[in-house]
């Protein structure tokens, strides 16, 4: 397949999580660390925001962390080193080599025109489909290989979630466009 553009995929979301210490006492890092929150009644971990770049951590006792918000995978490194540093800064001993990766990314496309829904879901496998316009107006079509969840809206706007990449995502877009081509 010749290359096709994706001007209008844009990276909305990366969640990232993983392991970052054995061990982190939340009360001690909660009042040394600006910007870190912990409410134990409302959420078992600390939430530690950070603005360059722009990320919400929520860190966990076990050591573990989950990294949301970010906007560019370049992001991920600098802003995980930031929090890692700032937890060593508050006396927490963290590893040397943070256990992180992306989890899941959300990313947003125009299709440039309208999306027929009631036909989309008479005409696919509805075992991959949901679609209750009562409930909620976009259609769920979950993709199995890459594993992507699509919601697809009339509008044409398609939000797509799952992927650990953006290659992932492109794929589940190439599979999707083309079970939409005969469609619309």
């Amino acid at each position: 397949m010749a290359e096709k553009g994706y001007e209008s995929l844009k990276i909305e979301n990366i969640v990232a999580s993983g392991v970052i210490a054995d061990a982190i006492d939340l009360e001690n890092v909660s009042e040394k660390i600006k910007n870190c929150e912990l409410n134990t009644k409302r959420f078992p971990g600390a939430v530690y925001r950070i603005e360059n770049p722009k990320i919400a951590s929520l860190i966990f006792s076990s050591g573990k962390v989950v990294l949301t918000g970010i906007r560019k995978k370049s992001d991920l490194r600098p802003g995980l080193e930031i929090i890692m540093q700032s937890l060593r800064d508050a006396g927490v001993e963290t590893y040397d080599v943070p256990q992180v990766a992306i989890t899941n990314m959300v990313c947003s496309y125009d299709m440039g025109r309208y999306i027929n829904l009631n036909k989309v879901v008479i005409t696919l496998n509805l075992e991959n489909i949901e679609y209750e316009p009562e409930q909620f107006p976009g259609l769920v079509y979950r993709i199995d290989d890459p594993k992507i969840v699509a919601l697809l809206f009339s509008s044409g706007k398609i939000i797509l979630t799952g992927g650990k990449n953006i290659e992932d995502i492109k794929r589940g877009l190439d599979f999707l466009e083309q079970r939409l081509e005969n469609i619309m």
